[in-house]
């Protein structure tokens, strides 16, 4: 089973956002053969952590490491804003950013590592870069296109959300991919671990 564990966004906070994707060249419809892969803002997360191929019997392992990690954790205040793009070429990747209170979402993130650490489980091991996939355009925008995108991200401040539920997610690979809830955990502690 292919899992990560993220944290979503409010419905008002993508529709915010959403309204300023459809304004950028990866958001503007494409030909036939020219998509540039634009992530459905149902979909849209901050991904707290990958796991992987995770085998079945060890799924009770990474909801212990979620609800445990929930636990330890309080509410964060963040918003989208800002963003740029990872990989090159074909490669590429135009993601949004997060501003506000990024140290806590980290601190999150690496209690949430350690769990899955102690219960024996895969995940990736690279820093956390708080992001929302915005699309995966590839060589498929021009670099005039690629540099307005990039402008219109950086001047964009969407509304502030609050990060106060986690969720193990598995994830179905194909040509649209879809992900289902396996469990989810709030965030309950008064202080941060």
């Amino acid at each position: 089973m292919r899992l990560f564990v993220a944290a979503y966004p409010p419905p008002d906070v993508c529709a915010d956002f959403a309204r300023a994707v459809r304004a950028l060249s990866v958001g503007q419809p494409r030909p036939p053969g020219r998509s540039v892969r634009l992530a459905p803002a149902d979909q849209w997360h901050l991904t707290l952590a990958f796991l992987g191929d995770v085998p079945d019997a060890k799924v009770d392992s990474a909801v212990s490491a979620v609800v445990s990690t929930a636990a330890l954790h309080g509410p964060a205040t963040v918003r989208i804003a800002g963003g740029g793009t990872f990989g090159r070429g074909r490669f590429t990747i135009l993601w949004a950013g997060l501003t506000g209170e990024i140290e806590r979402v980290r601190a999150l993130s690496a209690e949430l590592r350690r769990c899955l650490r102690r219960g024996k489980l895969p995940y990736d091991t690279k820093p956390m870069r708080a992001h929302i996939t915005v699309a995966r355009p590839g060589d498929r925008l021009t670099p005039a296109e690629r540099a307005a995108d990039l402008a219109a991200l950086t001047a964009y401040e969407g509304p502030a959300w609050t990060v106060d539920e986690i969720r193990l997610m598995r994830s179905h690979l194909g040509p649209k991919p879809t992900y289902d809830v396996v469990h989810s955990a709030a965030l309950t502690a008064t202080t941060t671990a």
